[in-house]
């Protein structure tokens, strides 16, 4: 922390890597495209086992496994598909470069430096408390963010649900732990 107290000025996604860049983009969609009014650790981990910004073997889930464990809200393209309208076509042509994470920003606001939001050409989106948690962790590894270090960040905190979904999904955390090199704490 700076002098006096005040809280370090917002970095937005500059510090991030592209993969974890666009990782991060892409959890602002689908919690923007879910109508939630945060993003979620469930978002990021969903954004993280779909654009993959990592060679990790050990993260063995897949977006399927994944998306059927966390809330994306009602099924929009099934519901326009019975009015003939494809889902896919519409955002293709109306949301055009809006996935493009230069148009991204992420902002801790001055006035509350525990709220961050995401900001973007599709709206903006604040933290939840975990969420911020798992990019501050990030940020706490010397270096970019990476998506091995949002990863990283999702396991550190055992109350966000995310090493849960995992362990559901097929994933082995502790390979995961080592191969991320999360010391593991061992039950005695």
């Amino acid at each position: 922390m700076p002098p006096h107290g005040h809280p370090a000025p917002p970095r937005g996604l500059t510090d991030f890597t592209p993969p974890a860049r666009r990782a991060m983009v892409r959890a602002g969609t689908i919690a923007l495209d879910a109508g939630h009014p945060a993003l979620t650790t469930g978002a990021i981990l969903l954004a993280l086992a779909e654009t993959r910004p990592f060679g990790l073997a050990s993260f063995t889930a897949t977006r399927e496994q994944i998306g059927a464990r966390v809330d994306t809200g009602p099924d929009a393209r099934a519901l326009l598909a019975t009015l003939g309208i494809d889902l896919d076509e519409v955002r293709r042509h109306t949301r055009a470069g809006a996935d493009d994470p230069d148009r991204w920003r992420l902002t801790r606001s001055p006035l509350r430096p525990l709220r961050m939001t995401l900001h973007g050409p599709l709206g903006s989106i604040p933290l939840a408390m975990h969420a911020r948690k798992v990019v501050e962790v990030a940020r706490w590894r010397p270096g970019p963010v990476t998506g091995e270090s949002l990863l990283w960040g999702l396991l550190a905190d055992g109350a966000n649900g995310a090493a849960r979904i995992m362990r559901s999904a097929g994933v082995d955390l502790c390979a995961l732990a080592l191969e991320l090199g999360v010391p593991v704490r061992r039950a005695a």
